[in-house]
């Protein structure tokens, strides 16, 4: 007879997995059940490998298992299929380009590795929707690498994700949307390869260009650009998981001096902008998570007093 389906069965595979993760090593957090949502805010920071803390986590509800990459030292592939109506764009048009796997096949072929040691043998999940995630070790030294997006044209190529430092996955024995996360190739984590990191090496930062804030004369002055000061620092010592949050916080609060009038709204774009650059967050999650807080911190102006 095979087990029943019941939440008790549920909560114990998923306890499991998560507990198996661990054991490799990475760090694991809760998503919603059923969702590749995390469960939890700050999830980046609060994955564990510890036994007991996750035990308490998934012994109280059928979460799903997410894993942290960069604290696990992992960069992810995901080699994702087209939804539907979706076509590729014109430099991926070739008929044998049908999805992620193919697309990853033909870049590994224009850098003349065959595909099969190198890039391909390493521990590998298939996804709920027909994808596959490949495993590697984040390379040691060097800069982090971060998430990378094809259709953002940021990443590898069509249907061809990367999560890295920043990023995460869903674990194998989770489900999304009813379907399994499954292992397809118990192997071990291989090493990035060379060609691969190289590619995924973020661009330099473009050159800084000095940013001279118009601040009020006096008191209100100096009120200003300590409270310009106190915001920059707090991004800057923000850990990992947590910046693009911190950010959006800071430039609530900038958005309120600006709104009061008490600096330009450009310039504090400008030195936001520049700061969170310099901590790693990428130019389009600093772009839409400025504007979003300022305009949030333009509908409660602050006032300073002369």
């Amino acid at each position: 007879m095979p087990q029943a389906f019941t939440p008790q069965r549920i909560h114990a595979d998923h306890l499991a997995h998560a507990l198996a993760a661990a054991a490799r090593g990475w760090p694991v957090f809760p998503l919603r059940p059923d969702d590749k949502r995390p469960a939890v805010r700050d999830w980046e920071t609060r994955a564990t490998v510890d036994a007991d803390r996750i035990r308490r986590c998934w012994n109280s509800g059928p979460y799903g298992v997410g894993i942290a990459c960069g604290p696990s030292g992992l960069v992810v592939i995901d080699l994702d299929t087209p939804k539907d109506g979706q076509t590729a764009p014109a430099e991926w048009s070739d008929p044998l380009c049908r999805n992620g796997v193919d697309v990853f096949g033909l870049l590994c072929a224009r850098h003349d590795d065959d595909g099969t040691p190198e890039a391909w043998h390493t521990y590998t999940v298939g996804t709920g929707r027909g994808g596959t995630h490949l495993y590697y070790r984040h390379p040691a030294g060097g800069p982090a690498l971060r998430n990378t997006a094809g259709e953002r044209g940021n990443g590898l190529g069509w249907l061809v994700d990367t999560r890295a430092h920043g990023g995460y996955v869903v674990a194998a024995g989770s489900t999304v949307a009813g379907r399994p996360y499954t292992v397809t190739r118990d192997a071990d984590v291989a090493d990035l390869p060379a060609w691969l990191a190289e590619r995924l090496r973020p661009a330099p930062l473009p050159a800084q260009r000095p940013v001279t804030v118009d601040l009020p004369h006096g008191r209100a002055g100096a009120y200003v650009n300590a409270a310009i000061t106190r915001q920059l620092d707090h991004l800057r010592t923000a850990p990992e998981g947590e910046r693009n949050h911190t950010l959006y916080f800071s430039a609530v609060a900038l958005g309120q001096l600006a709104a009061g009038g008490a600096l330009p709204v450009d310039q504090a774009a400008t030195l936001l902008e520049q700061t969170a650059l310099s901590i790693g967050l990428t130019r389009f999650e600093t772009l839409r998570t400025i504007r979003s807080g300022l305009t949030a911190g333009a509908r409660r102006p602050r006032t300073v007093a002369a």
